[in-house]
């Protein structure tokens, strides 16, 4: 996709927008109201994980401009790989189908990005639905004890939410984007990780904005899931000990606690596939994530 700056120049835009969504067309439909919209005039690829509503109906009569990767099941966060993969531009912005960027916000993102090169990935503040709320992962962002390197332009970070980052296309493919084992749930955890283990800085920069409304009906099987992915997270890059008393702990709660059964499975299930794929943090990033994590 191609614009025109004023004067009649054509330029490319730097940031790229991926999209992943299931089964929402009409809060999908209000996300690409606003990204096609911005006054960056970003590329936008919307990943559709199986819908089996008018998600693609929807983008075909309403938003001929944008871009539609379609799968056959449901990738969960893998479809974000997708999506960057198939767009070409330097940097790509995630958005979720219940969420958007503040115009201007990717014109700072690659001007961040462009003057930082070892940023790998930008975190934005998020504000939450129509009131603009602060979301509370901000100010523990902004107060991360990783501190701030000098050639970064915020506090590094080893959390993030996925739909408020930019991420630079090469390092996110250069290590492997979210990993598959972890499918959704605080699958950005571990490309903080990962990136940082590479030597790319992870960064919150309070200067962007990404808006996020996200539905406030319940998520069965939520907690399960974050427990699962937490513990796989340490099975592949923490120190065995950790993952050998995280596992201990959830063993023991599964003897009363249904969810803790269903994470329990989930982990044992994951389990050969993480020790195969096992890759320990560098000691200075392990430290840092301690740091952090307090753990």
């Amino acid at each position: 996709m191609v614009v025109r700056a004023p004067g009649g120049a054509v330029t490319t835009p730097a940031v790229g927008v991926v999209v992943a969504t299931r089964n929402h067309a009409d809060t999908l439909a209000t996300t690409l109201e606003h990204l096609t919209a911005l006054p960056e005039r970003p590329p936008v690829l919307v990943v559709d994980n199986g819908s089996t509503d008018r998600t693609r109906a929807m983008i075909a009569e309403r938003f001929p401009e944008v871009d539609l990767l379609p799968h056959r099941v449901n990738r969960g966060a893998l479809a974000r790989n997708d999506g960057v993969r198939a767009l070409t531009t330097p940097y790509i912005a995630f958005s979720d189908d219940d969420s958007w960027w503040r115009p201007g916000a990717l014109r700072r993102a690659a001007r961040l990005l462009d003057t930082h090169p070892r940023l790998g990935l930008v975190s934005a503040q998020v504000r939450v639905g129509p009131e603009e709320r602060p979301d509370p992962l901000n100010a523990v962002l902004a107060a991360s004890p990783a501190g701030r390197a000098p050639d970064l332009p915020g506090p590094e970070v080893f959390g993030f939410l996925a739909c408020a980052a930019v991420v630079r296309r090469s390092a996110f493919l250069g290590v492997g984007g979210f990993h598959p084992l972890i499918f959704s749930g605080g699958e950005e955890t571990l490309l903080a990780y990962d990136l940082t283990a590479h030597g790319w800085g992870v960064s919150y920069c309070a200067e962007m904005v990404a808006h996020h409304h996200p539905a406030v009906t319940a998520r069965p099987g939520r907690d399960a899931v974050m427990r699962r992915n937490e513990l796989i997270g340490h099975w592949l890059r923490r120190p065995l000990p950790l993952a050998l008393r995280g596992t201990a702990r959830l063993l023991a709660e599964a003897a009363g606690e249904p969810e803790a059964r269903i994470a329990l499975r989930g982990v044992l299930a994951r389990l050969p596939a993480a020790l195969r794929q096992r890759r320990p943090l560098p000691p200075w990033v392990e430290e840092a994530v301690r740091r952090v994590a307090s753990v």
